[in-house]
């Protein structure tokens, strides 16, 4: 560069006008020319940020294109500035430090690793604008795509540190790569949750078993609410209480955990509830309870007809239906069993193409229990748990048109009854 020889000759000359020592000339000349050169770069950085890439973002902007946006809305190639300053010190240097040949090759080998580096978070920022992208398309949107980009990252900051130190030792990059090969056994020690997480990840995604919104529940880790996030080394759920968990990913490989995705994309919940009754309510029923129980809409030509059947029945094996145990007869249990029924596959919130059933447990201490087993037609938690509310309600409020009595633990009043009771005797 002549005219970097040209300002040299003419600095040298101001210096030694100065009375500067002929030997610090040189170095007086180094120490205004690093000064200039500071400038230079700042002033280049200046201007590749507030005009350059100022410019480039309204273009992106103005484009007829949607996609290129985000680049612009992100900032994605501001590290791109940090080019000029270092291009400036890259192409003068060698005139700047030609006195200094020592010094020379590290100062361009420092400026190569440094165009590496700001190149390399120029292409960061792209992937993390391909990242975002990615993930707000409806075919990704489930996708544990942040492992991945996790991944990429990791791999890239590995090639930039190969080559960075390739650069300033002189040394090849695969001497680097056979380096590594040595510490292959160290590098396997200290990245042992990202592989266990890699390897993880790409389980899950392929089975896919967990993706993000999945409602899970992992009780090992006091784990249940909605997956807000998937990456190499943690899933992240959050909790009905609002409380974060953080699980390692590779714990849904090696332990059991509940998915409640099938249950969301059926369409239907499953209730599955009991009501105890106490079993010293339960009778045979009579003439004048069959009369009041063909009165109740639900069971009304159910008593009848089953009553037509028991009857004939009856007749023709002659038996004597003076006595209600002789024969076949109706229990209040069995009605109750059959108006719950009734009123399950009349209730316009309960799925009629799925499982409906009602049926009797084995008694137990508590009682006998009478179990509920229908799906609703929502899988909202709150309507769910309104209409399973109001259903039951409904059962615990009409179990005395049956002469039935629901089973609980004796209480504080029930004990001042009897003693009550006693007491009036």
């Amino acid at each position: 560069m002549d005219w970097i020889n040209f300002l040299e000759e003419h600095t040298e000359l101001l210096i030694s006008n100065l009375g500067v020592s002929e030997h610090w000339v040189v170095y007086f000349r180094l120490l205004v020319f690093i000064i200039l050169l500071i400038i230079l770069s700042s002033l280049a950085f200046l201007i590749a940020k507030r005009v350059f890439i100022y410019y480039l973002y309204k273009v992106l902007k103005k484009s007829s294109f949607t996609w290129d946006d985000l680049f612009a809305d992100t900032r994605a190639f501001n590290k791109l500035a940090h080019i000029a300053p270092a291009v400036i010190v890259r192409l003068m240097a060698p005139a700047i430090f030609s006195d200094f040949e020592q010094i020379l090759p590290f100062v361009i080998r420092l400026t190569d690793a440094y165009l590496i580096i700001v190149s390399m978070a120029v292409f960061f920022s792209i992937l993390k604008v391909g990242e975002y992208t990615l993930s707000q398309h409806p075919a990704f949107k489930d996708k544990p795509l942040t492992s991945y980009f996790q991944l990429i990252r990791i791999l890239l900051y590995v090639v930039t540190i190969i080559l960075v130190l390739s650069v300033i030792l002189g040394k090849s990059p695969i001497y680097f790569l056979s380096a590594f090969g040595a510490m292959t056994a160290i590098l396997l020690l200290v990245f042992k949750d990202t592989i266990l997480g890699l390897v993880a990840s790409v389980q899950m995604s392929s089975n896919d078993m967990v993706r993000v919104g999945d409602w899970v529940e992992m009780p090992k880790f006091n784990a249940d609410g909605d997956v807000i996030d998937i990456n190499l080394n943690t899933v992240k759920v959050q909790n009905w209480d609002k409380t974060i968990t953080t699980i390692p990913t590779y714990y849904f490989i090696t332990d059991s955990f509940k998915n409640w995705r099938g249950m969301q994309q059926s369409g239907g919940r499953r209730i599955k509830r009991a009501i105890f009754i106490d079993a010293h309510s339960v009778k045979l029923v009579d003439a004048e309870m069959r009369e009041k129980l063909k009165k109740i809409q639900l069971i009304s030509n159910y008593v009848k007809n089953r009553q037509k059947e028991i009857e004939e029945f009856n007749t023709q094996h002659n038996i004597d239906t003076s006595v209600l145990i002789n024969g076949r007869q109706l229990t209040n249990l069995g009605v109750f069993r059959k108006y719950i029924e009734s009123y399950l596959k009349s209730h316009p919130k309960i799925k009629q193409d799925m499982t409906l059933m009602v049926r009797q447990l084995a008694s137990e201490n508590k009682g006998i229990p009478m179990e509920i087993y229908c799906f609703t037609k929502t899988t909202a938690w709150v309507e769910y748990e309104s209409i399973q509310s109001d259903i039951f309600d409904h059962l615990y409020s009409t179990a005395t048109f049956f002469d039935i009595e629901i089973f609980q633990e004796p209480g504080g009043k029930d004990f001042s009854i009897a003693f009550d009771r006693n007491n009036v005797t």
